[in-house]
């Protein structure tokens, strides 16, 4: 038995929501009154559906549609002409969707013989008139309102008859709810009328159906994406979220995912699939998460799929700067005009650019980018530069802040080059400190022979980058920490810096300087300490390591050229 004052159509409750049948965990299942479909033994009222012809360029049903993209382009053929903007309407479209009273000499079930349907002519055709596809508003020309209906009735394909029960139906649904109790004539009819379109016939039938057993008995993607729309245009939530659940079951594809996440914007009860729209989202952020490798087709995508993968935390990329140039890039291909592409920059891509990660330098060229609207981009930078002065453990809050936002502006990807920080000086001497933070599980990572790179860096107008290795040490008899210093630019250049790595040590955590050197760099050459603890690997990494504060490894590089 129900409980008393639960709302049967708040999706948040077990009553309507059919997934409760696919999660025995929750401890009541779902009612079956598969038993009573069409049944008139069980029913208080038949449902008489008209079946009307479909555009010409709409595939026939027998056809049907067995690829989603000729779902999506049947779809785009039959969009809905009218979106309900009252709660208190009580008719929503399905396609050509009419609601009619039937008069009483259409009526399919003469068993009933005690209900009175006889309504008055001119009454019955002003009540049809609104719910009549292409009727001018506020004709009331009886003559022509018979041969409007007289056209209708002549171009219905087929009827079906079903025996139903309005309180199963209500249940489920607030459009029959409101149907059968409003108050007004319709709810005291005992036979309604829909109009459908031939390809909508199956659908249909599949949601009145589910709204008596919970459940379905299709299983592809298109017919199940049918139903859905057809569960939406009647507010059936229960039904739109077991379809979305089936779906998210099913192998996904670039194709399916970016027609789910199309979604919420071709529905009325958008949240009824956002957990199918979220899998979408998750599928194209795995599938893209190296940029650089599906580059070509990353670039045909659109802004819903670059959103997707923007959004990820785990994207492989090698620097934020990466992220702000492929945004920049992917804005250019696909808007010519500037006001678009600031649009698009400002309201969307914009918000998943994670611009406290990205170098100074790239920052400056945000500032001067025609393509940002300046006032966002000066926002956007100032809010990375006061971040960058934020000390460490102040850092890691707004990070953990940031988590429940939809764009985690504060929280680092999985850089291929690391992020740093640096401090330059001129005088006495040009000179630079930089900063480097490792995770111990990046770290743990790196054996038996891996590598991970800083951002570049520059000094004396050359580019500089750390990297941290696992190698084995001089002698080749254990693994150990390894730290070298690289100039980027290849050829002829050669440069004289003085440099010492350091790195926080417990008890004091403070810097202690762990090797000093001058080198003379030519492009492309690297130079460092292969065992920068003077300890094995497995030391370096143990519980009781002195060098890991709280997970993180600390690491500074100071270089200075002396004239």
């Amino acid at each position: 038995m129900r409980h008393a004052g639960l709302d049967l159509f708040d999706p948040r409750t077990a009553v309507m929501d059919s997934d409760c049948n696919l999660s025995p965990s929750n401890g009541r299942e779902q009612e079956d009154f598969g038993f009573a479909f069409n049944d008139s033994n069980f029913s208080d009222r038949v449902l008489r559906i008209e079946i009307m012809p479909d555009s010409p360029d709409t595939p026939p049903d027998s056809e049907g549609c067995q690829t989603l993209a000729d779902w999506t382009t049947r779809r785009s053929k039959r969009r809905r002409e009218d979106i309900v903007e009252k709660e208190n309407d009580m008719c929503h479209s399905f396609a050509a969707l009419d609601i009619n009273v039937c008069p009483e000499e259409q009526t399919l079930d003469c068993q009933q013989p005690d209900i009175e349907v006889c309504v008055d002519d001119d009454n019955h055709d002003e009540e049809e008139i609104p719910m009549i596809k292409g009727l001018p508003p506020g004709d009331e020309d009886a003559s022509s309102d018979d041969s409007n209906w007289s056209d209708d009735m002549s171009r219905v394909l087929r009827v079906k008859t079903l025996h139903i029960s309005s309180p199963i139906l209500a249940a489920k649904s607030p459009f029959f709810f409101k149907l059968f109790s409003n108050g007004m004539m319709e709810s005291e009819q005992r036979h309604v009328t829909l109009r459908i379109n031939a390809s909508e016939e199956a659908a249909l039938m599949e949601l009145l159906n589910f709204m008596y057993s919970n459940t379905l008995t299709i299983a592809t993607a298109p017919a199940l994406l049918d139903v859905l729309m057809a569960a939406d245009k009647f507010q059936v939530a229960s039904c739109m979220r077991y379809c979305s659940r089936l779906l998210r079951n099913l192998p996904m594809t670039p194709e399916s995912a970016l027609l789910y996440l199309d979604l919420p914007s071709s529905v009325l009860m958008a949240d009824a699939v956002q957990p199918l729209t979220d899998a979408a989202k998750q599928f194209l952020a795995d599938r893209y998460k190296d940029i650089s490798k599906y580059q070509e087709e990353i670039m045909n995508l659109p802004l819903a799929g670059i959103e997707a993968i923007l959004s990820s935390d785990d994207l492989q990329v090698a620097s934020e700067d990466a992220v702000y140039d492929f945004a920049l890039k992917w804005t250019r291909s696909h808007y010519q005009k500037l006001e678009e592409r600031r649009e698009i920059l400002g309201t969307h891509l914009g918000q998943y650019i994670r611009f406290p990660y990205m170098t100074p330098r790239k920052l400056k060229k945000v500032l001067t980018c025609n393509d940002f609207d300046h006032e966002f981009a000066t926002k956007a930078v100032l809010e990375a530069l006061f971040f960058k002065t934020e000390p460490p453990h102040r850092q890691r809050l707004h990070s953990l802040e940031d988590l429940t936002s939809t764009n985690h502006r504060y929280v680092e990807r999985a850089y291929k080059y690391r992020p740093i920080k640096v401090v330059e000086f001129e005088l006495p001497h040009q000179q630079c400190v930089v900063y480097l933070d490792l995770k111990r599980e990046e770290c743990a990572n790196l054996f038996p022979s891996g590598r991970v790179y800083s951002q570049a860096f520059h000094l004396g107008g050359q580019g500089f980058f750390l990297s941290a290795h696992c190698n084995m040490d001089q002698q080749s008899s254990f693994h150990c920490f390894g730290l070298f210093l690289g100039m980027q630019e290849k050829g002829s250049v050669t440069f004289s810096v003085d440099y010492e790595f350091a790195a926080r040590s417990k008890p004091t955590e403070e810097f202690i300087s762990k090797y000093k050197g001058n080198y003379t760099f030519t492009g492309g050459k690297a130079v460092g300490y292969r065992n920068l603890f003077s300890i094995p690997w497995t030391s370096f990494m143990a519980d009781d390591s002195l060098y890991f504060i709280n997970g993180i490894l600390h690491l500074r590089a100071e270089l200075t050229i002396r004239c």
